[in-house]
């Protein structure tokens, strides 16, 4: 049987009973769990009921987007052929490797990448900095492929650009709000079509026009740079393919759904998480080279700026065939694209900011009114015509996303293995310190100084390898950093839950937290001085008045907790 959605959310077993009112009520919105997708949590093991191929498949879906279309004709158009192959293999390659450990990290904890970055050297408010990045990546590429949705809409229907930029946002909305569920059904239903007009343009050009792909092979781009290989051409392309790098996070949202792993499934894991999360790119890079020789070939016949807009090259490769069907498919093939990645987007969106905001204000509405603050961002870039600056902001950005990724890879890759960082994923504000100097104080470093190479500080050569420089201090300065401070800035206290020194018969048993009343699975929980017993890790980062007593003026004594509750299916 072919599973199409995530299960019913049966996060906690009922409280018991004559326990009064709870001290912490949510609201309707965050408690609704179908809705609220433990946005904030660990996911748990009652929740993760797809199996490794429909989360792997699921996950791949959201990676439609058409923007690759758009950056890898902007990167061939600029810099030449072989300087732009050679700047989308080394992006993929750098972004591959780094989404390794990450994509492990998360399908093996549960977490989504804001939980992760926390106890990956950043600290508990260390990570509010990179929610801000990830958050910022959400509306970018929302955005952009917003752009690219519009012009289809343009041209199909003559619909102006404005309307339609107000038209993408809000048709994401509906399938944002009901949660993954809504997604993963999204992604299934509108996979066929995607694929066929994925492959269609391309199968048509090898039949109507094989000598393109050599022609291809000799462009110069459109900028003069000339067909031949240029290290400056090569350094500024790879930054601007590498804006890409903080996709593994959107990736992340759907792996902290994988079921757990066995021996059973051992071979089938692997390879799921491999593919759903760094694999992604290979499938990016193609659609990059892709994209480009669709726009090189469309050139002539609708000149540069629409060529990097990926319908009309779309249209255009279609023609031979299709004749004047070519431009309602085109366009179907681009509406379908766009939704498919801007639920992502828009999900993933709503995620970061909850993240972010309850950690500042220690309060959570529910994820869903996020989406709209997300939206409104991503509408504003849209009307101001962000489209036509792709490579600079795509390049600025890239510099910030990749000292993030390249600092938490580090982590997971070097410093646990060394042991200068705990063995496990920590998020709970209970045992976190405020900030980490491993991971916290490379990203900034990293970032600040890259960003100061990308305009110009240290001469053109500099500028061109600004992300090179953001990814070589960020993998260097973590582990020097974890190293010269001992790991001291990793836990503010041991965890006696759920830690790796403690003997967990079965991770999968609950405790009922001390505010909320609410029963949550072992890695959710942590013991809190302050309530005298268990705590959700929510009620814990909500709380607002305990000063951080646990971490802060701890006591020695450990907290009496009852014994945990195993469910019985």
């Amino acid at each position: 049987m072919t599973e199409t959605a995530l299960p019913t959310a049966d996060p906690a077993v009922p409280p018991p009973p004559g326990g009064g009112t709870p001290k912490r009520s949510y609201a309707k919105l965050a408690a609704d769990e179908s809705r609220e997708d433990f946005s904030l949590r660990y996911a748990p093991h009652s929740y993760r009921r797809w199996s490794p191929t429909m989360v792997a498949s699921t996950a791949l879906g959201g990676i439609a987007y058409l923007a690759d279309f758009a950056i890898g004709a902007s990167i061939v158009f600029t810099y030449g052929f072989t300087s732009g192959l050679a700047s989308i293999l080394c992006a993929a390659t750098i972004i591959f490797l780094t989404g390794i450990p990450i994509a492990r990290a998360c399908a093996k904890y549960g977490l989504d990448m804001d939980l992760i970055t926390r106890g990956a050297g950043f600290g508990y408010f260390g990570s509010t900095l990179t929610s801000l990045i990830y958050a910022s990546f959400t509306f970018i590429f929302f955005a952009l492929e917003g752009s690219i949705m519009a012009q289809a809409m343009h041209e199909v229907a003559g619909l102006p650009l404005p309307v339609g930029y107000l038209l993408t946002t809000l048709i994401v909305i509906p399938i944002v709000f009901r949660g993954m569920g809504a997604l993963a059904k999204v992604q299934a239903w509108t996979q066929p079509v995607w694929l066929i007009g994925l492959v269609l343009p391309f199968v048509i050009l090898a039949f109507h026009s094989p000598g393109s792909f050599g022609d291809f092979t000799r462009f110069g781009g459109t900028e003069g740079a000339g067909s031949g290989f240029s290290w400056l051409g090569f350094g500024l392309g790879t930054g601007v393919a590498l804006s890409l790098i903080a996709q593994i996070g959107e990736q992340a949202d759907y792996l902290r759904f994988m079921p757990a792993k066995t021996e059973q499934n051992r071979k089938r894991w692997n390879l799921a998480v491999l593919a759903a999360g760094p694999g992604w790119v290979v499938i990016g890079a193609a659609k990059q080279l892709g994209g480009a020789l669709l726009a090189f070939v469309a050139l002539e016949a609708v000149g540069k700026t629409h060529a990097l807009e990926p319908i009309a090259p779309q249209v255009e490769a279609l023609k031979p065939w299709l004749g004047s069907v070519a431009l309602p498919a085109a366009a179907l093939f681009v509406v379908v694209s766009q939704i498919k990645i801007n639920v992502t987007n828009a999900y993933s969106g709503s995620l970061s900011w909850s993240n972010f905001f309850s950690r500042v204000t220690h309060k959570h509405p529910g994820r869903v009114w996020y989406i709209f603050l997300n939206l409104a961002i991503a509408l504003t870039l849209m009307e101001m015509n962000m489209f036509a600056a792709l490579n600079k902001l795509l390049g600025f950005y890239s510099n910030v996303g990749i000292a993030w990724i390249a600092a938490v890879a580090a982590d997971l890759v070097i410093n646990k293995r060394v042991g200068w960082s705990p063995k496990y994923i920590e998020f709970k504000r209970a045992y976190l310190y405020a900030v980490n100097p491993a991971g916290f104080g490379s990203m900034v470093i990293a970032s600040t100084v890259s960003i100061l190479a990308f305009f110009g500080l240290f001469g053109e050569y500099a500028e061109a390898f600004s992300t090179f420089i953001a990814a070589g201090l960020a993998l260097v300065l973590c582990p020097l950093i974890a190293w010269a401070t001992k790991g001291k800035y990793y836990l503010a206290r041991r965890n006696p839950v759920n830690g790796p020194d403690v003997d967990v018969e079965d991770i999968t048993a609950t405790h009922t937290c001390s505010v909320c009343e609410t029963a949550y699975e072992l890695p959710d929980i942590a013991d809190c001085p302050v309530q005298s017993g268990p705590i959700c890790s929510l009620c814990c980062s909500l709380d607002a008045e305990c000063g951080d007593a646990c971490t802060k003026r701890p006591t020695g004594e450990p907290v009496l907790m009852p014994l945990p509750t195993v469910r019985v299916s």
